[in-house]
């Protein structure tokens, strides 16, 4: 059976390629700075900020790399992290663009010609 198969991984663990394992952090939880622990996937904690939440709290003190595990974080189950940290396969550029729409429609593009008397209209 292969690791890949192998139940007895974290739900949220996938079989990284040599390369993307090398220097990447500590495969275990782990408690960051503020006393939370990462990794577990008991999302609710009383040290987390988000259960301290109040007006004068900054949301950037829960942005960076302390908040996710190197290795267990549901964003690796994606196909396209799954193809890309286990089988090396880099996700295609574009795939999220919508390129029959004209992002740049009335912000008076470089090539548009002065004096136009007709509006060209956004498409539909």
């Amino acid at each position: 059976m292969s690791k890949r198969d192998d139940s007895s991984l974290d739900p949220f663990e996938i079989e990284f390629l040599p390369e993307f394992r090398e220097g990447r952090g500590p495969e275990e939880p782990f408690v960051n700075k503020h006393g939370v622990v990462i990794g577990d996937h008991e999302y609710e904690s009383l040290e987390s900020p988000l259960n301290q939440w109040s007006a004068e709290v900054d949301p950037a003190v829960m942005a960076g790399d302390e908040w996710v595990h190197p290795y267990k974080d549901i964003g690796f189950r994606t196909i396209e992290n799954r193809e890309y940290f286990e089988q090396g396969i880099v996700p295609q550029a574009g795939m999220f663009m919508h390129p029959d729409k004209n992002t740049a429609y009335g912000t008076g593009e470089p090539d548009s010609e002065p004096g136009r008397q007709e509006e060209e209209k956004q498409p539909e």
